[in-house]
């Protein structure tokens, strides 16, 4: 049976998260709500990257297997069914074992900080009006390159087999009027990006050294980081795969 990766897009505020759950909205249910009305018959999602209540994606990724023929017109009807804060971007022929999470090489996420009052950013980054030394929280950030276990940046209660992730860039830049930590890696823990924004705005503010920030990652003890950061200033920027993994889009 042919498979297809589909590229979107979302604003997370309405939605549980981007995994089906039972008794909350997610993005998954919508995607699939939306291709059972337009094929007449149910499609099974399989998502790459799994994001919290409120957390939005400027690119992630389902695959699916569909017998049925996909018009030239498909992007357009499809995005015409679903609600306005969810947007399919791509679709893509793929190999009938490509799986959209296993194959992914790595994942980036920012996170969004403004210490002005702002109205128009308020539901996509995070009001944090305190003084904060910006050197020692870039310092916080080059300290993950040091480490792989990453145990003390994820959430209890996880199924995972190993905390180990290789960071790929850790870094906070200005981009207009907020302050953006990007962070890229092979793999995520749940709730590691928010913990890790938590935690190195701690550093920012004073409460917490760079030789504890440190000890805090080398001691495996999520009760000792900072995971109050809201979802709404997080963002999954891109799920990245291999060159000449994803090819032809819009082929339809």
């Amino acid at each position: 049976m042919p498979r297809y990766f589909l590229e979107l897009a979302y604003k997370g505020t309405l939605y549980s998260g981007f995994q089906k759950q039972d008794n909350a909205n997610s993005v998954q249910e919508e995607i699939e709500k939306a291709f059972a009305i337009y094929f007449r018959q149910p499609v099974e999602m399989t998502g790459s990257s799994r994001t919290d209540t409120g957390v939005h994606a400027m690119q992630n990724f389902f695959h699916f297997d569909l017998e049925a023929a996909i018009s030239p017109k498909f992007l357009y009807n499809i995005n015409s069914i679903l609600p306005r804060d969810i947007a399919i971007k791509n679709i893509f022929p793929v190999k009938s074992d490509a799986h959209c999470r296993f194959d992914a090489i790595s994942r980036e996420y920012h996170y969004f900080v403004y210490r002005t009052k702002n109205p128009f950013i308020e539901d996509r980054a995070y009001y944090f009006p305190y003084t904060l030394d910006m050197e020692a929280m870039s310092e916080a950030a080059q300290i993950l390159f040091k480490h792989i276990d990453f145990t003390s940046f994820s959430k209890r209660n996880t199924q995972v087999k190993t905390f180990d992730c290789t960071i790929k860039k850790s870094k906070w830049v200005i981009q207009n009027d907020c302050l953006v930590y990007q962070v890229e890696a092979n793999r995520f823990l749940r709730g590691m990006v928010r913990g890790l924004v938590g935690t190195i705005l701690q550093v920012g503010r004073g409460k917490t050294s760079l030789e504890d920030f440190e000890k805090i990652i080398l001691g495996k003890d999520a009760s000792k980081a900072d995971f109050s950061v809201p979802g709404h200033g997080l963002f999954l920027m891109s799920v990245n795969y291999r060159d000449g993994f994803l090819i032809n889009p819009n082929v339809f």
